[in-house]
């Protein structure tokens, strides 16, 4: 009976520290964290928000010179990047090379949207000529020396990489090394860095998203740890800085300053906010469609330049 007794009270306990983990969950580190399915994934970004050649979308538009009407390079990307090459179909394209029915683009539409992974796999594979995207991780570099494919990397832009956490967090600014130490594992209070004494929740990504193939980059070789105990405390996530402040735009989060710089578009331009990352149009070396190369000197020119800034990110000649 003694046992029974044990037994009880150990589930009771499971049980009410698992009601408590997921109210925190619920209250907190849900809105840092993408749990959705991939399929849920494609659509997070509100597609018709910028859906080309709908007049009530916000999908950006410049008056272009350019103009293809045939051998239409199939796009794809990140969601982080949708503005950008939505705008570029927007203001380049023919009103019918874009054909979305039941939630998602048609085989046949000139404008896809896959997420980074899905993007490079596409561009890979040939199901899609340019994709634009952040710089890839190891293991797509592998996947398309796995398939003897060059890829082309052109910048066309820039943004930043940021790092947010609950609005009622009280810590506004971390330093880089501090970050690290974070997502180490080795700063596991937020009293650490001037905050509450509650645990850190330092939530990662999907390997192969674009934002952690950044992160990868920014932790330089150090491994990335999650503490059993972030659940009970306050979250720190990343992404890019338009999908934070825009795309999924959420008062209850916020974005902090890194080394006393925060990250708005004009510490972007002038290299005082120390995380920015260009992001690329993607296509395969041996692509035979002309209109490929076209487009890309297209983007790079001043009509292009002012569509990726027209979309909300930094121009090169910024």
């Amino acid at each position: 009976m003694g046992n029974v007794k044990k037994f009880a009270v150990i589930t009771l306990l499971i049980g009410v520290f698992a009601g408590f983990d997921w109210s925190v969950y619920s209250l907190f580190t849900k809105r840092c964290i993408d749990n959705s399915s991939e399929e849920m994934k494609k659509y997070s970004v509100e597609l018709h928000r910028y859906m080309p050649f709908d007049e009530s979308s916000e999908a950006v538009k410049v008056e272009a010179e350019l103009k293809l009407t045939e051998d239409l390079p199939v796009l794809d990307g990140a969601a982080a990047l949708y503005p950008v090459f939505s705008g570029i179909v927007n203001s380049v394209y023919p009103e019918d090379s874009v054909h979305f029915e039941n939630g998602g683009f048609t085989a046949d539409s000139a404008l896809h949207y896959t997420n980074t992974r899905g993007a490079y796999k596409a561009v890979v594979d040939g199901d899609a000529d340019i994709v634009f995207c952040a710089g890839p991780s190891d293991e797509q570099l592998a996947y398309a020396a796995e398939k003897g494919v060059e890829l082309e990397m052109t910048e066309i832009g820039r943004e930043a990489f940021v790092f947010f956490v609950n609005s009622e967090n009280p810590v506004e600014s971390l330093t880089a090394e501090q970050v690290r130490n974070i997502f180490s594992g080795e700063i596991t209070n937020w009293s650490e860095v001037g905050g509450e004494n509650l645990p850190v929740d330092a939530v990662s990504r999907n390997k192969g998203s674009g934002s952690q193939s950044t992160m990868d980059k920014f932790m330089a070789g150090c491994e990335q740890k999650h503490s059993m105990w972030g659940a009970f405390g306050r979250s720190i996530a990343y992404s890019f800085r338009y999908y934070v402040e825009n795309m999924t735009a959420d008062s209850k989060v916020k974005m902090l300053a890194l080394n006393g710089a925060y990250p708005d578009r004009e510490h972007i331009a002038d290299g005082s906010y120390p995380l920015v990352s260009s992001f690329y149009a993607v296509y395969r070396k041996d692509n035979e469609n002309q209109n490929v190369s076209r487009l890309v000197e297209w983007i790079l020119s001043d009509e292009g330049q002012q569509l990726v800034e027209k979309a909300g990110y930094t121009a090169l000649n910024k």
